[in-house]
């Protein structure tokens, strides 16, 4: 009994394992197309990006922060930023008419592309950023409603 209890618990997670890289794989694939297709004449081939006006996608530290790498893709940039001693000025467009599927394959491809070693960037992060929380309505005080009267 305990065999088959091991032998279906391996072949399960072989499955989930399988089935998460596999929506890895797929995401990168179709954030590469979306890359070359956006970011490839201003960020290069291989991330590199262009000496002193697009900055390289090749900084880890820059790439790990995801909720700032969506809204960079959505609102553009416009901000001097140092890197490694050199500093990047060329503004960048917002791409917020890409979708939030497309944004979440584009960064996950450049998460893990051009020596980059990161995790996936789901739809939900990208929906979250495009569309935050609203916060919650100010109740309304009795002072509030006597000056109104």
């Amino acid at each position: 009994m305990k065999k088959i209890s091991y032998i279906s618990f391996f072949t399960a997670t072989s499955i989930y394992l399988f089935a998460q890289t596999n929506t890895l794989q797929d995401s990168i694939k179709r954030g590469k197309v979306v890359y070359n297709k956006v970011c490839l004449s201003c960020h290069m081939a291989d991330g590199s990006g262009v000496p002193k006006m697009n900055p390289p996608l090749t900084v880890a530290e820059y790439m790990n922060d995801k909720k700032k790498m969506i809204s960079i893709v959505l609102k553009g940039m416009n901000d001097r930023i140092p890197i490694d001693d050199e500093y990047y000025s060329n503004a960048m467009a917002p791409h917020a008419d890409l979708s939030n599927q497309q944004i979440a394959d584009v960064l996950t491809y450049v998460r893990n592309s051009f020596g980059n070693k990161a995790g996936a960037v789901s739809v939900a992060e990208v929906a979250a950023v495009r569309t935050p929380a609203k916060p919650a309505a100010k109740s309304v005080s009795n002072n509030t409603i006597n000056k109104k009267q």
